[in-house]
């Protein structure tokens, strides 16, 4: 590519940055992004972005499935790439958007995974007395008993929980707002929580959960305070917050059957992302059938 088309790129994250504010980090994205197709475009010996076709599209979207990348890298890949044609075309170096229309490979949709009843219940079985484990125990009850996104965990404020109703206003996605149950034992450790809060949090701070500084905690802090309870717990396998929230919609799934219920608790806005617990809990039923039933298995010669 000629120096052009990589000041058109320089220019295009600078758009981003000023128009849409987006983090250095994002813009770093962005540009490894465009720096994969320039590079490709380097290897066709396209020497403009206005000569690149839909053809080459393609044969792009071919090179990265051979460089085994995944349907959805090549997806996002292809999504800046769309992107930074539209601003060409407003910039009026281009006339169309050869990457419009062009589709990346279809990943295999991976089941979440999911921890049994005995691993949530050796993972918040904390017995320290300690504050932050206390704000530990009641972070891994709230996520498993109301089925939370980590987001929603951590926006918590002292106001939204109400333990005598036993509920918690959650605030999800796009802004949305639902009052969720709290189960039992996810209100008293949340109780024990509270009573020493104070001890931690900073006298002016509304959030429910706070660090060791007495601020909100961060999303990251208790990803890595899981991590450490999963370990110190042997529960024997690698443990993120939204894991519980996995656990929660499989294991209420099970035992009622009302996808509409768990779609509710969850906060999904369609059904079919609630959907995929249907499959977790066939595998489960499967599994049991397959363990249990006289004739789902073939008898060995010695039986």
């Amino acid at each position: 590519m000629n120096t052009s088309a990589q000041k058109q790129i320089s220019g295009y994250l600078d758009s981003l940055r000023v128009e849409r504010r987006l983090s250095p980090h994002t813009l770093s994205n962005y540009g490894r992004d465009l720096g994969r197709l320039e590079k490709f475009c380097d290897q066709q010996h396209i020497l403009s972005w206005d000569m690149l076709t839909v053809h080459d599209s393609r044969n792009y979207v071919a090179h990265l499935h051979h460089n085994n990348l995944s349907g959805r890298s090549i997806a996002r890949l292809l999504s800046a790439a769309r992107s930074f044609y539209r601003y060409l075309i407003k910039q009026n170096t281009v006339s169309y958007n050869p990457l419009e229309g062009v589709a990346a490979p279809k990943s295999p949709k991976l089941l979440p995974k999911t921890l049994d009843i005995e691993q949530v219940g050796l993972l918040v079985a904390v017995n320290s007395r300690q504050p932050l484990a206390l704000r530990d125990r009641a972070i891994m009850e709230l996520l498993y008993s109301s089925g939370l996104r980590l987001a929603e965990l951590v926006s918590l404020d002292v106001a939204d929980i109400d333990l005598v109703d036993a509920t918690v206003r959650v605030t999800g996605k796009g802004g949305k707002t639902r009052i969720v149950p709290v189960g039992r034992f996810a209100r008293e450790a949340t109780q024990e929580w509270l009573v020493c809060r104070g001890e931690v949090a900073k006298q002016a701070e509304s959030a429910l959960f706070v660090n060791s500084r007495g601020q909100r905690i961060s999303g990251r802090g208790v990803q890595g305070r899981i991590q450490y309870w999963a370990r110190r717990q042997g529960v024997g396998v690698p443990v993120h917050p939204h894991m519980l929230r996995h656990s929660f919609a499989s294991h209420l799934l099970e035992s009622s059957g009302d996808l509409r219920a768990v779609q509710e608790l969850l906060g999904h806005a369609d059904i079919a992302t609630t959907q995929v617990y249907t499959h977790l809990n066939f595998q489960h039923l499967a599994k049991v059938y397959d363990q249990t039933h006289p004739r789902a298995r073939r008898k060995g010669n010695g039986d």
